[in-house]
């Protein structure tokens, strides 16, 4: 195995024990001993990884949209798909997603709390990372307009932001309300989906 993908490996599992102390602790009382301390590691070695709690942090999220992203991506460029089946689809993976990561999403959310409670921007933040997750919904939204799928009279930006809420809803259901699934969720994106479409879709 080469020394860079050693790094990488060494790098996510870092990652993963990180995300436990996030979650224990929470965002501001994890320190960078204490995710030392959870790798078995010292600070010095934690060092030759990230530069600080916040560069760790801020790996655990660019990890999580990063795979999030390239299977959206792939949908996305799909050209055997109708742009409703695409929607659908990227709807059902991303709840997919955030069901298997609870953890990771409630420790965004606890981080996005301080950061209001302290006069920050959570909404800034947020739009800032999932930006070319809207870019890729408007994509498809666009595209489908122009193959005539859509209707001309749909909002790109509105049809973008819905789409975007019933996803912002099932990340508030899993973390703060403690469900285990959002398949509920599913009924509203088939109506929103089919309420774009020309023909019944």
């Amino acid at each position: 195995m080469s020394a860079s993908v050693e790094h990488d490996k060494r790098k996510n599992e870092i990652l993963d024990k990180a995300l436990e102390v996030f979650e224990i602790e929470g965002y501001k009382d994890t320190t960078f001993q204490k995710i030392a301390e959870r790798c078995g590691i010292t600070r010095t070695i934690l060092y030759l990884y990230f530069n600080n709690k916040k560069d760790i942090f801020s790996a655990c999220i660019k990890r999580f949209l990063g795979k999030m992203e390239s299977e959206l991506t792939g949908i996305a460029n799909d050209t055997e798909m109708e742009s409703s089946e695409k929607l659908l689809q990227i709807g059902n993976i991303v709840m997919q997603i955030c069901q298997e990561e609870t953890h990771m999403l409630s420790v965004v959310i606890d981080y996005l709390l301080r950061l209001k409670a302290s006069g920050g921007d959570p909404d800034e933040r947020v739009r800032r990372r999932t930006i070319r997750m809207r870019h890729i919904l408007a994509y498809i939204i666009i595209d489908g307009k122009k193959k005539g799928e859509f209707s001309q009279d749909v909002s790109v930006k509105a049809a973008s932001d819905l789409f975007y809420a019933l996803i912002e809803a099932a990340v508030f259901r899993l973390t703060v309300r403690g469900k285990k699934e959002t398949t509920d969720l599913m009924e509203p994106l088939h109506l929103l989906v089919s309420s774009l479409c020309v023909k019944k879709c």
